[in-house]
């Protein structure tokens, strides 16, 4: 990753993708004991922040091997993005997407113009395998939703925001706290950072059970999960950091945090009641963290992502009645 890539995106995706705000209240900073400022990436095309890296993705390659179509492998965010992404580029897109994902995501890629092809993660298929397969049979290229240069550079744009909207605040030093899966959100921020904001500093946020990258930035390895599915944050679970990502976390990112599923339905809840957003399980962890994990961060203030608003109809219903 180098600032070039990353200001290259930049330019790509001026006009394209929505600048997102930085949102505040004071229930929150009550509940936190500082301020919070959220960046709602649940705003962002197609409901989380992966629009950013897909569009980075496509637009790089070359029109010739862009109009042979593209492949990508997603639980849903990653999947919806890039099909909204070749949708606008005019090219075909295959999505293989686990069974169990959320109905709302497998509907809304098959809605968007993507041929989707199923398979079952619990039984230990390999999505790698099939994307493999499916990209050499028809000459697809493969955008990966996280190990991809051109994917973090897309998704270090939220960060060039964060970094430029936290300077509008007054905020020169804060955590900014990441919702992880493989990294590629949370390692663009960091690069971005770096760049232009070098006192804020990314704190990477995974639910309990499924929190290699906090394990692997405490024993300076990549450490794997136990388990791949199962979990409620479906949007954010993986076997492991990225082996491009990781690299940049170990260099730049503090010590990752951790929550608990209620933790992050409470927060569901409080942006809903509070903010008025509709945050995803895996989406609104970095605001778990940030309300109730007071003690692990530092500064006056703490910036939290949410990540994807892409929550299934069933789960908010239920997270509203017991918490809001």
């Amino acid at each position: 990753m180098t600032p070039e890539l990353v200001t290259a995106a930049e330019a790509r995706l001026d006009g394209v993708v929505r600048r997102t705000p930085l949102l505040s209240s004071p229930f929150l900073d009550e509940i936190a004991g500082r301020r919070v400022l959220v960046k709602p990436e649940c705003l962002q095309h197609t409901g989380s922040f992966k629009f950013r890296g897909a569009w980075s993705a496509l637009s790089a390659l070359e029109p010739e091997t862009r109009g042979r179509g593209v492949i990508a492998y997603s639980s849903g965010n990653h999947a919806q993005g890039v099909a909204l992404a070749a949708r606008r580029h005019g090219v075909p897109a295959v999505i293989v997407m686990p069974k169990d994902a959320p109905r709302l995501k497998i509907e809304n890629t098959r809605a968007l113009g993507a041929e989707v092809v199923l398979y079952d993660r619990a039984n230990f298929d390999s999505r790698e395998e099939i994307g493999g397969r499916l990209a050499a049979e028809r000459g697809l290229t493969l955008v990966k939703p996280y190990d991809d240069p051109q994917v973090i550079a897309g998704q270090a744009s939220a960060g060039l925001e964060i970094a430029a909207q936290a300077a509008e605040e007054g905020i020169e030093a804060a955590d900014v706290l990441v919702c992880c899966g493989g990294g590629g959100f949370s390692a663009g921020i960091a690069v971005a950072l770096e760049m232009r904001a070098p006192g804020l500093r990314v704190r990477t946020v995974e639910p309990e059970d499924y929190d290699d990258t906090a394990r692997s930035l405490a024993s300076g390895r990549r450490e794997r999960n136990a388990a791949e599915a199962g979990g409620l944050c479906d949007a954010i679970l993986t076997p492991s950091p990225g082996e491009l990502t990781f690299p940049v976390l170990r260099r730049l990112a503090g010590p990752g945090l951790v929550v608990t599923d209620e933790e992050a339905m409470r927060a569901m809840a409080l942006a809903a009641t509070r903010l008025k957003l509709v945050a995803e399980p895996g989406g609104a962890v970095a605001l778990a963290a940030a309300l109730f994990h007071a003690d692990e961060i530092e500064g006056d203030a703490v910036i939290a992502t949410i990540s994807g608003g892409n929550a299934d109809p069933g789960i908010l219903a239920r997270v509203l009645e017991r918490f809001g």
